[in-house]
C-alpha cells in the first residue's frame, strides 16, 4: 500500500522484530474495510526528530509508541486535556492528530488495568516493579489509582527509580512507593505482585532478571513482553507455584484503544485476537 492508496498508521521504538501489533491493526483495518495499513518504524534516537518533521510529508496519520521513546515523545505532542495527568506520568503510548496538532494519550494504562483486573484484584496487595521506564510508570500509576498496600521499584537507573516515585507521591500523596537500590530489596518474598516493566526476556539470550529462590508460590508474576509468550522470568515463576501472566492481553485492549482514538470506530476484536494467536504460533 502506497501513501497515496491510504492512510498510515505505526509503531516506533527500537528494536521491533518482536512487536505483533502491525498484524494485529492490519487485520483490524482488513475486517472495517479501512483503507489503512500500520508499518513498524525502527527509529534510531538520532532520528527521532526528523521522523516527527517528517510525519505530514509521509502521510503518517498515528502512532504507537514502544521502548525507548515512550517518554521522548512528550516534547513532540500536546497532551489530550482529558489525560492532563500524563504531564506528570511522563509517558505517551499513543499519538493522534487532532485540528491540525499531534495529541499524546496513554492506552497502556487502561489497557493493562483491564487485563491485570481479569486476573488479580491488587487491593491492598503489596507490589514490586522492574523497571522504571515508560510502561512501568503505567503500572505504577494502575497500581496505586486501584488501591494496592504499597509498591516497591528497582530498576538499574536509580534515578529512573526515584522519578518514578516522585511522580507517584505527587499524584497520590502520601502513597507508599520505595525505590530501592538493588533487586534483593524488593523482598519479592513477601510481595503480591511482580509486574517485570523491562525488556529483559525479550531476546532468548537474556536471563531471568530474578532468582526462582526469590520467588514463591503465592506471587502473582505479570511479564508485560508477550514475545516469547513465556519469558525465562515466567517459566521460573511457573516452577515456583506462582500464577503468571504475559502482556499480550495488555497489548491487545491498549491496541483497541489506540484503533478507536486514530479511526473513532470500535475495533474488531475478534479479528485483532486471531491475528494475534496466528502471529504466536508462527513465532515459536
Amino acid at each position: 500500500m502506497t501513501p497515496e492508496q491510504g492512510r498510515i498508521y505505526g509503531l516506533i521504538g527500537l528494536p521491533l522484530k518482536h512487536s505483533f501489533s502491525a498484524a494485529m491493526h492490519n487485520a483490524a483495518f482488513r475486517a472495517l474495510k479501512i483503507n489503512a495499513e500500520y508499518r513498524l518504524f525502527e527509529i534510531k534516537p538520532e532520528e527521532l526528530d526528523g521522523f516527527f518533521a517528517s510525519l505530514d510529508d509521509n502521510n503518517i496519520s498515528g502512532l504507537n509508541v514502544t521502548v525507548p521513546y515512550k517518554e521522548k515523545v512528550l516534547k513532540f505532542v500536546k497532551i489530550d486535556r482529558e489525560c492532563a495527568f500524563l504531564r506528570q506520568i511522563e509517558a505517551v503510548n499513543t499519538i493522534a492528530k487532532r485540528e491540525g496538532l499531534w495529541v499524546g494519550f496513554n492506552t497502556d494504562i487502561p489497557g493493562f488495568k483491564r487485563h491485570l483486573k481479569e486476573q488479580f484484584d491488587p487491593v491492598n496487595k503489596t507490589a514490586a516493579i522492574l523497571g522504571a521506564g515508560g510502561a512501568a510508570r503505567a503500572v505504577a500509576y494502575v497500581l496505586a489509582s486501584l488501591k494496592a498496600r504499597s509498591i516497591s521499584v528497582f530498576d538499574v537507573d536509580r534515578q529512573k527509580s526515584r522519578k518514578i516515585t516522585d511522580m507517584i507521591k505527587g499524584i497520590f500523596p502520601g502513597f507508599p512507593i520505595l525505590p530501592v537500590d538493588k533487586i534483593e530489596e524488593l523482598k519479592i518474598k513477601d510481595k503480591d505482585l511482580l509486574v517485570n516493566a523491562t525488556p529483559v526476556g525479550l531476546k532468548e539470550t537474556d536471563p531471568s532478571p530474578v532468582e526462582k529462590d526469590q520467588l514463591h508460590g503465592g506471587l502473582f508474576v505479570y511479564d508485560l513482553i508477550y514475545n516469547p509468550a513465556q519469558t525465562k522470568l515466567l517459566a521460573l515463576a511457573n516452577q515456583a507455584g506462582a500464577r503468571t501472566s504475559n502482556g499480550l492481553g495488555m497489548l491487545l485492549y491498549q491496541g483497541m484503544l489506540s484503533f478507536r482514538i486514530w479511526t473513532g470506530q470500535e475495533a474488531c476484536r475478534e479479528a485483532m485476537e486471531e491475528a494475534l494467536s496466528l502471529e504466536l504460533s508462527a513465532r515459536r
